[in-house]
């Protein structure tokens, strides 16, 4: 069957967890009621951003059974199925089509460090697995491979993929996968220092797999609205400058780490983060709060800061 492509801005979701390191489902409930009201359309849980590989699998299909039964249909809800192999990816998939999910995001399986075919052979066999939409994120900053525009468009010949997510450092490389115009929404990571947002939208890009999004959905579904005119095109230019410094200190610690400590400072629903990851705090911290009230955030959202958390040391 045909699936639906996301677009404008997709957030990969933190995974709040309540003060005893379990995951807060609540908060969960809280945060997806956020992002409706202010603009996304699109939600990856258990991405990396999501803490994904410090989660058990138990805790893995929790959070798919019971997040996908808070979708009222307003943003379409993608989960995020890397194993560390072809069958627990497939394992993963399979749980979450059964589960309701809109769709699922993989990557290469992280440390195994495998060739661009064999991901390639990887990626095909989850695209095999479940009529579902799916869609591959290309992250060599974090798990190394990084895919090929001739490996990324041969698996968008496959029916069942529907969007990349593109982290790789050769921007050249959104060029080419735009020029083939092929048959998936084409969105790439907002981190600032890999410079791909403008030109990603500049080229006929779809949006932005985001995780800035989690402090800022309004500012980023702007950033992240497919250029249809000029409008466009001045709108997400004014608000990719207005909240660089934001954009910085989303990675200015490795992801999550920023953005889950800035969240639980202004008082979203984020708790701590999974040890051995450690909150930011003090003058690290502070960067961030001076980014939310720079860029108007702070007033916008009504975010309290906690003055305890900012200055723990």
């Amino acid at each position: 069957m045909a699936h639906v492509q996301p677009k404008g801005s997709f957030v990969a979701l933190i995974t709040p967890m309540n003060c005893d390191g379990y995951v807060d489902i609540e908060g969960f409930r809280t945060l997806l009621q956020w992002h409706e009201e202010n603009g996304t359309e699109a939600v990856l849980f258990m991405g990396s951003t999501g803490e994904v590989s410090m989660l058990s699998m138990e805790e893995r299909k929790m959070i798919i059974s019971e997040t996908s039964k808070m979708n009222t249909g307003k943003m379409q809800f993608y989960y995020g199925v890397t194993g560390n192999n072809t069958e627990t990816t497939i394992e993963y998939t399979r749980f979450a089509k059964a589960e309701g999910a809109d769709g699922v995001i993989m990557a290469a399986p992280a440390y195994i460090c495998a060739d661009n075919d064999a991901i390639t052979d990887y990626a095909m066999e989850v695209l095999d697995s479940a009529d579902l939409a799916m869609g591959f994120y290309n992250n060599p900053p974090r798990v190394k491979t990084d895919l090929h525009w001739d490996n990324l468009l041969k698996l968008a010949k496959h029916p069942n993929m529907v969007v990349l997510k593109e982290s790789t450092t050769r921007v050249g490389q959104v060029a080419q996968v735009c020029a083939a115009k092929p048959d998936m929404a084409i969105m790439c990571c907002c981190s600032p220092n890999l410079g791909l947002v403008i030109p990603t939208m500049a080229l006929g890009g779809h949006g932005t797999a985001n995780m800035t999004g989690n402090i800022i959905p309004q500012e980023m579904a702007t950033i992240s609205k497919p250029w249809e005119n000029g409008e466009d095109a001045f709108a997400c230019r004014e608000a990719w400058l207005d909240n660089l410094a934001m954009l910085h200190f989303a990675y200015s610690a490795v992801n999550p780490v920023s953005i889950k400590s800035l969240m639980q400072a202004v008082g979203l629903p984020a708790g701590p983060l999974r040890k051995p990851l450690r909150s930011l705090t003090g003058a690290a911290l502070q960067k961030g709060i001076d980014a939310s009230a720079l860029s108007g955030a702070t007033e916008r959202y009504g975010f309290k800061v906690n003055a305890a958390r900012l200055a723990a040391e």
